[in-house]
């Protein structure tokens, strides 16, 4: 059998997306811990040129450089300490040589690569939409884990996702290019108003730009139809588990506790992706 007619079978799709989602998947953890490192250090130097002084001299560092490497003894990660789950498994979650704990987050975040992955394989087949909707797995599994540590949706992401959406769907992906302009368009307008009624009633703001900036990504892939479900179930969970977050850290409700949004904004948009269709025809059936 050819190369193009093992890839014609759906199981081997589905397995080829698998593999190749476990790899993605360790490298998201890369994005994940470093990029908001990255734009730290960027901060810190152009503070620094704004202040007129040279920036702080620190080692190199980007999504390539240094190695991947262990945070508490330094020790170099090794090709066969990096096989996603395998090696968690194997090392038992600890690092080679000091025995610090190794974050489960790492074995996940490869796990939901992966499963995405051969998901949208298994669903879409060899299509455009495939890719795009891996691709957007992809994207939104980083900005949900790096918005949940550090309160972020950096632009490195959510910019290239939005582009990402409209050139998908420019090759006949989820929906008509025309619904997906008017979608990134209205997702961006629709969060950037609840923010300026928030903040007109409150003076304190709601959110940030960046969930703007991914609302607006996800109408770029989805149209504007899908958007009311995505911000209903994205409020509708974020109010579930945002009330869990508070009470776990602190046992009370706390009027200084963060709210990040954007992980809802991705197990939403997720959903709608999928299921969206089947849902919005579900309610329509009820009316």
């Amino acid at each position: 059998m050819t190369v193009a007619g093992w890839l014609a079978q759906p199981a081997s799709l589905v397995a080829l997306a698998l593999f190749f989602g476990l790899c993605v998947g360790s490298f998201l953890n890369v994005v994940i811990y470093r990029l908001p490192k990255m734009m730290e250090r960027e901060w810190r130097a152009q503070c620094a040129e704004l202040a007129g002084q040279p920036p702080p001299a620190e080692p190199p560092l980007n999504l390539a450089v240094p190695r991947s490497h262990c945070p508490s003894c330094g020790h170099g990660i090794t090709a066969l300490e990096n096989i996603p789950l395998l090696s968690w498994a194997f090392l038992r979650g600890k690092c080679a040589k000091c025995r610090a704990k190794i974050s489960a987050r790492y074995p996940f975040v490869e796990l939901l690569a992966g499963l995405g992955a051969a998901y949208s394989a298994w669903r879409f087949g060899a299509t455009p939409a495939a890719v795009g909707a891996t691709l957007f797995v992809w994207f939104t599994i980083a900005l949900a884990f790096i918005d949940q540590e550090t309160g972020l949706l950096p632009d490195d992401l959510t910019l290239p996702l939005l582009w990402a959406g409209l050139l998908v769907n420019l090759a006949g992906g989820f929906v008509p290019l025309r619904e997906a302009v008017i979608g990134a368009i209205a997702g961006y307008l629709a969060l950037w108003l609840v923010y300026w009624g928030y903040k007109l009633l409150t003076g304190k703001e709601g959110m940030g730009y960046g969930d703007f900036k991914m609302n607006a990504a996800v109408g770029a892939f989805l149209g504007w139809k899908m958007l009311p479900l995505v911000i209903l179930l994205s409020s509708f969970v974020g109010l579930i588990f945002g009330a869990l977050q508070m009470f776990a850290a602190r046992g009370r409700w706390d009027a200084g506790f963060r709210f990040h949004f954007g992980p809802y904004i991705a197990i939403a948009a997720l959903v709608a992706l999928f299921w969206g269709e089947p849902i919005l025809r579900w309610y329509m059936d009820r009316l």
